[in-house]
């Protein structure tokens, strides 16, 4: 237990550091004099950052020693939070986010290889309490940002990482194994990870281009980058981006796919949500925050009886669908809000969509270990975490889509209306999946 406190420790900072920011975008805003789309560079580069750097870290996990990378990844993020309260103009301040992107892209990969080879028995369980950390953090971002900035403005969002830094870190010392060096897997597809890094930021300008004037040739440049790296890696001995297990493992690919989508939903009303209760129904930073106990609350319910729940079944195809459920009703009931409605009733909701993220989470996590060899859990690790962010970028797109250059009710329910066609393409996913498939965690 000693070993999953250090890991869940480590790989809580990169869901709480993207949800805090949430509550934060409003001040930052006045305090930069930014639009709705312009703060949404703090979101999209953090996730662009994570997307490229979580499969770079995957095969370094797969290859180098992971206590160590783990511990290099808590110094970089302890560095950008020391540095972004002083960042003196927003440029600064999203360089800084990139930089403690870098860090806890490392700590996940690392973290759950090493679970994963180091506990073999009820591992569903283990994964629900990383889940349940990463999950809870995530959640809880928002009240404890909101929190924070009542009481002490933005800063306060980058000193609450330090406790928990320090504590991981003494157990890692303590508890991380040390695992052998894989010499003959040493040297990384240089020119896979630059071409993988230029199809996501072509992608990542066109999308943030869809609020004003669309930017065609980033289209078109993603698409040419797409096929130039589908062909380099395909010819690759040892790709960076094994794109022909696309095809040969259709099951873990439907779970990428899936999971882009779970998240772009879940962040989409994440980020979306706060912006609302802040800027239309007026309320402030830290009673916005409490509100979003409501997606915490039931992170941490759901977690764990989705855990249970899977390793009884021995698949996590039910648990996923009761996700798919909770999704679409949640979705659809957002549409009902109104500028006088009640709190209580959007508590109601937003527990709802809780479920959502508690179910999804932990069932696609366990389904894609299902699919995958034991052998390649750092590099499935860093696509699975790829997906999540790919997702995250679509969503900060959607926003400013919807949001322009204010945030209104009207644009809230089209990003309710998007969650809910999303909500149902993630059902006819779900039920593609093979029926009754026993998991293959422990290898």
């Amino acid at each position: 237990m000693p070993l999953i406190w250090a890991v869940a420790l480590g790989i809580l900072l990169n869901p709480l550091n993207s949800s805090m920011i949430s509550v934060a975008l409003a001040r930052l805003q006045v305090q930069f004099d930014l639009s709705f789309v312009d703060a949404s560079w703090l979101i999209s580069t953090y996730y662009l950052t994570s997307s490229i750097g979580q499969p770079i870290m995957g095969k370094l996990s797969d290859t180098f020693n992971r206590k160590h990378l783990f511990l290099i990844g808590l110094s970089l993020v302890a560095v950008s939070c020391l540095l972004a309260p002083f960042s003196p103009n927003f440029g600064s301040l999203v360089a800084i986010r990139m930089i403690q992107a870098v860090g806890s892209s490392m700590l996940y990969p690392a973290g759950m290889t090493t679970v994963r080879k180091q506990i073999t028995k009820n591992q569903a369980r283990m994964f629900a309490i990383l889940n349940m950390f990463s999950s809870v953090s995530a959640a809880f971002g928002p009240t404890i940002g909101g929190l924070l900035i009542g009481a002490a403005d933005w800063e306060a969002i980058f000193w609450i990482n330090f406790p928990i830094i320090i504590l991981s870190v003494i157990l890692t010392l303590k508890f991380f194994p040390n695992n052998p060096v894989v010499k003959r897997n040493a040297s990384l597809d240089y020119a896979g990870i630059v071409l993988f890094s230029f199809t996501l930021i072509s992608l990542l300008f066109f999308l943030l281009s869809l609020e004003r004037e669309p930017k065609w040739v980033s289209l078109g440049l993603f698409v040419l980058f797409v096929i130039a790296l589908y062909r380099y890696e395909a010819k690759r001995p040892a790709p960076f981006i094994d794109v022909k297990s696309f095809r040969s493992n259709r099951n873990a690919s439907k779970v990428y796919v899936q999971y882009i989508l779970v998240n772009i939903l879940f962040y989409s009303l994440f980020f979306g949500v706060p912006s609302y209760l802040q800027q239309v129904m007026h309320y402030n930073a830290s009673f916005t925050g409490i509100m979003m106990l409501s997606v915490a609350g039931m992170g941490v319910i759901v977690s764990p009886i989705a855990g249970r729940w899977i390793d009884q079944a021995g698949t996590s195809k039910p648990a996923l669908f009761a996700g798919c459920i909770a999704a679409i009703l949640g979705t659809g009931l957002l549409m009902t809000f109104q500028e006088a409605t009640s709190p209580v009733y959007i508590f109601v909701v937003l527990c709802i969509l809780g479920c959502t993220n508690g179910f999804n989470n932990l069932g696609l996590q366990t389904a894609l270990y299902s699919f995958v060899k034991k052998e390649e859990t750092g590099i499935a690790s860093g696509l699975f975490m790829t997906s999540r962010y790919i997702g995250t970028i679509f969503s900060s797109s959607l926003l400013g889509l919807f949001f322009a250059d204010r945030v209104s009710l009207a644009g809230f329910h089209l990003v309710a209306i998007a969650g809910l066609i999303i909500g149902c393409l993630i059902l006819l996913l779900t039920a593609s999946l093979p029926g009754k498939v026993r998991e293959r965690l422990a290898g």
